[in-house]
């Protein structure tokens, strides 16, 4: 393990049979918590970085993300992208509501319990009603996905407002 994965990766704590992780601290790193009263708050906290034009988006992989080969699932993984990419397409695109239209997502490593993931996202094309997306997810520098998707403006957000660190995807 090098001094790069050793800030991204969690080490098992060998006393327990149910082993415990010790814990990352996204804070300390310059990450904040992001939640929300949705599906995000039963799968998160995701972890927010301000930047712009959008901010980073991270996730601490925990023992409920994993499947039952004991790595994190790729439906977490589906889901931390479209909410990455559409927050990103968000602060890109005026701050207006849209809706995910397409997610293409391309496992390429496995996410171990205890990895902090980071998506980087793009925008590639903005036009008036569409926006194409493309990412990686990644731990430390280890691409762990790829990712690219169409985002479309919709009219209106359906009653859905932004929290403290941004809106909903």
């Amino acid at each position: 393990v090098d001094g790069r994965a050793s800030c991204h990766r969690v080490p098992m704590n060998s006393t327990d049979d149910a082993p415990e992780r010790a814990s990352f601290d996204p804070a300390a790193h310059g990450w904040e918590s992001y939640t929300d009263d949705g599906f995000i708050g039963l799968v998160g906290p995701l972890w927010i970085r301000p930047k712009e034009p959008a901010p980073d988006f991270a996730f601490l992989a925990a023992e409920k993300h994993h499947n039952r080969r004991g790595v994190v699932q790729g439906g977490m993984l589906m889901t931390f992208a479209d909410r990455a990419m559409g927050m990103t397409c968000w602060y890109n695109n005026d701050r207006k509501p849209q809706a995910t239209i397409q997610l293409n997502v391309h496992f390429v490593d496995a996410v171990q319990v205890g990895e902090f993931v980071e998506a980087r996202c793009e925008v590639v094309r903005r036009t008036k009603s569409l926006v194409f997306m493309r990412g990686t997810l990644v731990v430390g520098e280890r691409v762990v996905a790829t990712l690219d998707g169409v985002w479309k403006a919709v009219r209106s957000a359906s009653g859905v407002t932004a929290p403290a660190g941004g809106a909903g995807a």
